[in-house]
């Protein structure tokens, strides 16, 4: 039993591993500028290069311990430090690495530059030294330009310019929608806001409906439970208890009991010898109605008088 339960817990610690492993795999080099004159600051308000990572995981993924280089005989050039919550990249999200080569500056600046006017080349690998993703900066890239993918994560590279659509855009979509297309169908169906109130409500009523049933089969369930209960330890027999709550009277085997005690001891019967009649009597009593209750009492010398 112990060596099994070990071996579940291996295999378990290692699907895990793998599947960080493969979650990492999809994390891509995203957009890159090498001269930054007038785009983002770091911490210290100033400029510098910078790289964009994109996690294209639906699911958030753990980056310390991949590295960033710009050499490629040198992969584990700048090793993502552990312990830094940063370095979480939530579900299809970015994270900017600054190029200044001064890593004492904090988690997300390099200990390499990337050098105006000439091919730069980037690599992201992972823990184990495996390339990840990869891409050679063209030498014509001027300042404040980006070369960067067309679409998060994929499509072609291109240089942006910042100019029309040619966004640059760190830490942000490379695709910046202006508009949503459903939205402004929806406008043009539904121009005085009718068709929302309508479904406003009816989504309101809907919630209501479903919390209304659902307390009343709680209570029903309760209800149940509890005669359930009450009927247990009573310590009764559990279908005749069932007969008297559903019918409101006792058993056969008690009204015939009761007849052959009253004919033994009292000779009762009806008009035919052997038959004797038992009705049930309710009296409804009030004590409101009972003189022991009264709001005047009779003084104690009209009582002595009587």
């Amino acid at each position: 039993m112990k060596k099994t339960f070990i071996i579940a817990a291996i295999a378990l610690v290692a699907g895990c591993a793998s599947l960080s492993a493969q979650s990492r795999k999809a994390v891509r080099l995203n957009e890159v500028m090498v001269e930054n004159n007038s785009s983002i600051i770091d911490d210290y308000g100033e400029r510098h290069g910078w790289i964009e990572l994109f996690n294209s995981n639906f699911a958030p993924v753990q980056i310390s311990s991949m590295y960033l280089s710009n050499d490629p005989e040198q992969p584990k050039m700048y090793p993502v430090p552990l312990g830094d919550v940063n370095t979480r990249i939530e579900k299809r999200q970015h994270v900017v690495f600054f190029t200044d080569g001064q890593p004492n500056k904090g988690t997300f600046h390099t200990n390499f530059v990337l050098t105006p006017g000439q091919e730069n080349w980037v690599g992201l690998y992972d823990a184990d030294g495996s390339l990840i993703d990869e891409i050679i900066v063209p030498a014509t890239l001027t300042a404040d330009c980006t070369f960067a993918r067309t679409s998060d994560g994929e499509g072609e590279w291109s240089i942006r310019t910042g100019e029309g659509n040619n966004y640059i855009t760190p830490s942000s979509a490379n695709i910046i929608k202006d508009s949503n297309s459903r939205v402004e169908m929806f406008a043009e169906i539904d121009e005085n806001g009718f068709g929302m109130t309508i479904m406003a409500m009816c989504i309101v009523f809907s919630a209501l409906l479903m919390l209304c049933l659902s307390f009343y089969a709680i209570g029903a369930i309760g209800k149940r439970m509890s005669r359930s209960n009450k009927i247990k330890s009573s310590g009764a027999d559990h279908k005749d208890k069932e007969v008297r709550a559903a019918t409101g009277h006792d058993s056969g085997e008690e009204i015939a009991a009761i007849v052959m005690a009253l004919h033994e001891h009292f000779n009762a019967h009806d008009a035919e010898n052997t038959i004797l009649t038992i009705n049930k009597v309710k009296r409804a009593y009030s004590p409101w109605s009972s003189k022991i209750y009264g709001l005047r009492e009779v003084p104690a010398h009209e009582r002595n008088r009587r």
